[in-house]
């Protein structure tokens, strides 16, 4: 439900000019432009159920208009963006600012959405997830605000979800039960028995030990309290699991009552429904029964030092770290000017990207390529989440000693900026790297608009002043053109005159999680010395009063709900055209991009030798990074960041849509451009596959030790995939290969590398992956642009593949066939029909007499949680009984597993799911438990077998499931599924058919059939810990 939004992990912005970190902006252009002529024709002045109209506003860059409102009884401010998207948005936030490190808001955040007034069941807000076909729904936790979101294509749904999130607000039951379960409470270990010893349950409570496992996040935490140590942003607004159980039930009624009223609420909307709905509809169920208070919950600006201030802190250790004796972090934090000053902090946030982004910055000159850290410090470049925004530069990875080197640099850095400024290129190259975010189209522009904002008007800045993207743009030119050094001066101004500044450092203590669950353990002691006789025997009542809670059946029919019948039968189609360039097949699909032409490649692995493998991550990694042609690697990266919006190289596995044993591997790579730098995308790409430079072992160590912390600093925050993905190692040969690629084994496999003394044997095999995999040989390529565009494109992707090397050609005689591959239509029309004499295209499959075995494996980590995974062979996508074991996950995570693993087990998060990769995948995330959620997901499957479920829970099933299958796509990935994985819309379309057609028969068979113990084969994972019963159990191989 919640996300706890801090620095290291906070809201990515619309507009994000650090290199490799942007958030793309745009959703696409409709023909139609009636949502925005609507809002065109309001006026300032005009009154709408109850608000005040005061300023219109379009946006054309944007194609929007924005209509500011007011609440005339209670003063809430509402944004309108009128946009011709389907996908329409509502959020409302509060500004929530606690003095303490209870977690007051985040509880609060959870506790609201366990019932209200008008929806008094538990927990509606996981209910609707399916009972709606929301395109999002969550909650965010910021540093001082608390924000609402959800989007969805239908209007009736729109209506139905503003109701509960409405009532959900304003209205909630808060009830003791709920703030023990969501929070924390004092339990029997076993509930139902008196003697078994009294410990801190609760869902919050066990997310933020969770979120502080992670050092980043830590890091980060710690930075902020420090720079800023007055007021709200020297407390954990998340709530530190030390402070959290100091809260009480009445502190978190109060605090609802004080900061969840209308006079501290912004409403926004976006989309193409009327604004007048939206405003009747928040007037008639919620702000008409309020009046005008002052919420006095405004923040005041941070006192500024006189000089500048060192701290130093201690965390875990990380065994995965590229180097063990390496582990500081050190960073100097600059406290900057007020962020609703949108001008001041466009400026800055250019500036930030101009120092730090990308090999030509002058700090990754002067701290990255002098290898003496692995990475910048987890917090870098400008951060406008604060109602002052600040800027940080640092290293991690780095000795204790090595400190006052790294602090030397920053300082002669500052200094010879203003010096020297900045080259005319690279401001031109960020400024088209705006330009083409401007131009790009995703699907989630509602979201996306409200998390750019949030910060500015949580602290009365002027949202519409933030979305005048182009006006910035023009007036940052002009300045640069008045004053030539008005960077320079910027840089002098806020870095080299600031006395206030932080330079923190923080470096693993041993004895750190030992240290912390001794506190832990002493509040414990504390909080039970402190009970009568009277209060434990309160507890134990209390305990037994809450599990009774979570297990009575609920009444939800006061909800509002879609019905199956409300979803569409069919669905758009998306037209591809296929042609040939020397037998290789490219795909093109015309589709609104908005003048970006968006290109990917296909290439496949099958002559590549075992022994190589592991390496296509980090090769994947370095090829668009280490200079090609008559490029180096700073000037490759000046061109990228001029030419296009990126390049990247990922690994795939493919699994076959109708055989398990059957997978395509492979590299895909992705790149997009404007429409006039097209050329110049595509001659990048043949200097890529002709001539890249594998000569500079200095750089590549960079980029391996920058790979390395990536991955070690991830696992906290993804673990459960890492279980999910070595769970499933053993079950198909396609899951050996993803663990190989995707698992804690290339996490282990990059560490040994980094460790290292000399690179040159890894640089060795980068050319030999490259003779097998950069070859116009076993390639395809698919375009999505303009229709106007296509043809120009055609010519240069022909050019492309003309020109470029194919591996079997220069190698006839030595040419590989492999007896484990196998030839597949490549179009889904051809399937079933001989492949013969190059009459059709085709592509090469691996073909595996793959034997699934089971195996558990338990990864020991520090972490005070665990993730827990367990998977099970089933059957691929084409399977008839696919759609029935996909309703069947969604229906075993709502109806059985969130209760059982979060509402009572106090995990963060747990749930089954189906990939196409037809592995059914058991799940928990940040679980205080291990081996007892592994007995939840068998006696899930018990409840599943004896069909203990009615009609209405398959139909909130398949409600979910469509809310996936039918989730907007964007114009560039628009043909995606057929171009990879080879489904068709025809295919699509009998799925969807499949999926209407699930019901209770099918779905008890198919856990009978699938999920028996015996009748298929399973693994297990989990990532936590220390564990006795496991390390007892010989059937758990230990790592």
């Amino acid at each position: 439900m919640a996300a706890v939004l801090r620095r290291a992990a906070g809201m990515r912005p619309l507009l994000s000019v650090r290199s490799g970190r942007s958030m793309s902006c745009c959703s696409w252009r409709w023909r139609s432009s009636s949502a925005q002529e609507r809002a065109r024709q309001y006026t300032v002045g005009k009154k709408i159920h109850g608000f005040t109209v005061n300023q219109v506003t379009p946006v054309p860059d944007l194609f929007l208009t924005a209509v500011k409102l007011n609440h005339d009884n209670t003063g809430a401010q509402h944004l309108h963006v009128a946009r011709d998207d389907p996908n329409n948005l509502f959020s409302v936030q509060f500004r929530t600012t606690p003095l303490n490190s209870t977690g007051v808001p985040h509880i609060l955040e959870h506790v609201v959405l366990c019932g209200s007034e008008k929806y008094q069941c538990r927990d509606p807000f996981f209910k609707m997830l399916t009972r709606s076909l929301a395109t999002f729904m969550n909650a965010f936790t910021a540093n001082d605000y608390t924000m609402y979101p959800f989007s969805t294509q239908n209007s009736k749904d729109f209506q139905n979800l503003l109701s509960v999130y409405l009532d959900a607000v304003f209205f909630p039951c808060l009830r003791e039960l709920d703030f023990w379960q969501e929070g924390w409470r004092l339990e029997h270990e076993i509930p139902d028995d008196p003697g078994s010893p009294l410990i801190f349950k609760g869902v919050v409570f066990n997310e933020m030990k969770g979120v502080f496992a992670n050092n980043e996040n830590l890091y980060a935490q710690h930075l902020q309290n420090k720079l800023l140590p007055e007021h709200t942003y020297s407390v954990v607004s998340g709530g530190d699991p030390l402070h959290i159980p100091k809260l009480t039930w009445e502190e978190l009624k109060n605090f609802h009552a004080t900061h969840y009223h209308p006079s501290n609420a912004r409403f926004f909307t976006y989309g193409d429904l009327p604004l007048e709905q939206h405003l009747q509809q928040i007037q008639d169920e919620a702000l008409c029964k309020f009046s005008k208070i002052e919420p006095g919950t405004s923040v005041p600006k941070q006192s500024r030092w006189s000089e500048p201030r060192e701290c130093h802190v201690n965390c875990g250790p990380d065994s995965m770290a590229p180097d063990p004796a390496k582990q500081t972090i050190y960073s100097v934090s600059f406290l900057l000017g007020d962020i609703t000053d949108s001008f001041e902090a466009f400026t800055l946030n250019l500036l930030s990207s101009l120092l730090v982004s990308g090999p030509n910055s002058p700090f990754y000159k002067a701290l990255i390529d002098a290898h003496i850290g692995t990475d910048f410090a987890p917090v870098v470049g400008y951060d406008g989440s604060t109602r002052e925004a600040c800027f940080t530069i640092g290293l991690q990875g780095i000795a204790e000693q090595d400190i006052k080197v790294v602090k030397e640099i920053i300082a002669k850095v500052i200094d010879e900026v203003i010096e020297n400024g900045f080259e005319q290129e690279r401001i031109e190259a960020l400024l088209h790297k705006i330009e083409i975010q401007l131009k790009h189209q995703t699907t989630n522009f509602g979201l996306a608009l409200a998390s750019y904002i949030a910060a500015n008007w949580n602290h009365d800045g002027d949202p519409v002043e933030m979305l005048q993207i182009s006006e910035n743009m023009a007036r940052f030119k002009q300045s640069l053109e008045d004053n030539p050094h008005f960077l320079q001066d910027k840089v002098k101004h806020y870095f080299k005159e600031n006395a206030h500044q932080l330079s923190l450092s923080m470096s693993p203590d041993e004895s750190y999680l030992k240290n912390q669950a001794q506190l832990e353990k002493e509040k414990l002691q504390e909080k039970v010395n402190s009970l009568s006789m009277e209060e434990k025997k309160e507890i134990y009542k209390k305990g037994l009063e809450l599990i009774a809670a979570q297990s009575r059946p609920q009444d939800a029919s006061s909800l509002p709900a879609l019905k199956v019948s409300d979803i569409q039968q069919t669905f758009s189609l998306t037209p591809v055209e296929m042609t040939y360039i020397d037998e290789v097949p490219v795909q093109y699909c015309s589709q609104p991009t908005n003048g970006v032409v968006y290109f990917k490649a296909f290439t496949n692995l099958n002559t590549l030798p075992e022994d190589l493998k592991p390496y296509v991550p980090l090769f994947c990694n370095v090829i668009t990074r280490m200079g090609c042609g008559n490029l180096d690697y700073r000037k490759q990266d000046q061109q990228i960041e001029l030419k296009t919006g990126g390049m990247f190289a990922s690994p795939k596995i493919l699994q076959d849509n109708d055989n398990l044993d059957m997978y395509e591997q492979g590299v895909l790579f992705t790149s997009h451009c404007l429409e006039r730098n097209l050329p110049d995308m595509m001659h990048l790409w043949t200097d890529i596959f002709n001539n890249p430079h594998f000569d500079d072992e200095e750089h590549l160590r960079v980029l391996v030790m920058m790979a390395a912390q990536e991955l070690s600093n991830g696992i906290p925050e993804s673990g459960h995939l890492y279980a999910a993905v070595r769970a499933g190692k053993t079950l198909t040969a396609a899951g050996r290969l993803q663990e190989m690629f995707n698992g804690i084994s290339q996490v282990q496999h990059m560490k040994r590398i980094a460790e290292k003394p000399e690179l040159l044997t890894v640089l060795r095999k980068l050319p030999r992956i490259k003779m097998h995999l950069l070859s116009n040989e076993n390639m395809r390529c698919a375009v999505n642009a303009t229709s106007q565009a296509i043809p120009e494109v055609s010519t240069e992707v022909e050019k492309f593949i003309r020109n470029i090397p194919g591996f079997g050609k220069k190698k006839k005689d030595k040419k590989l066939i492999r007896t484990n591959i196998t030839e597949k239509p490549l179009n889904p029309e051809d399937a079933g029909s001989e492949v013969s004499g190059g009459s059709q295209a085709t592509k090469k499959i691996v073909f595996s007499s793959f034997k699934a075995c089971q195996m558990k494996t338990h990864f020991q980590l520090p972490f005070p949680v665990n993730y827990v995974s367990e998977c099970v062979r089933t059957v691929p996508y084409l399977n008839p009984d696919f759609p029935s074991l996909l309703v069947l996950a969604r229906l075993l995570t709502s109806k059985f597993l969130h209760r059982e693993i979060r509402e009572k087990g106090g995990a963060y998060g747990g749930g089954a799911m189906l990939s196409h990769n037809g592995l059914f995948t058991f799940y928990s995330y940040r679980d205080p438990n291990s081996i007892d959620t592994m007995s939840v997901f068998q006696k899930s499957i018990d409840w599943a077998k004896a069909g203990k479920f009615t009609q209405e829970d398959i139909d909130e099933a398949k409600l979910s499931v469509f809310s996936t299958v039918d989730a907007p796509v964007a114009p560039s990935n628009r043909g995606l599924d057929r171009f990879l994985l080879g489904i068709s819309d025809e295919m699509k379309q009998k799925h969807r058919e499949q999926l209407f057609a699930v019901d209770h028969d099918s779905l008890v068979g198919a856990a009978n059939k699938y999920l028996t113990t015996g009748h298929s084969t399973w693994g297990a994972a989990i990532l936590g810990p220390e564990n006795e019963s496991i390390a007892r159990d010989p059937t758990w191989v230990q790592r």
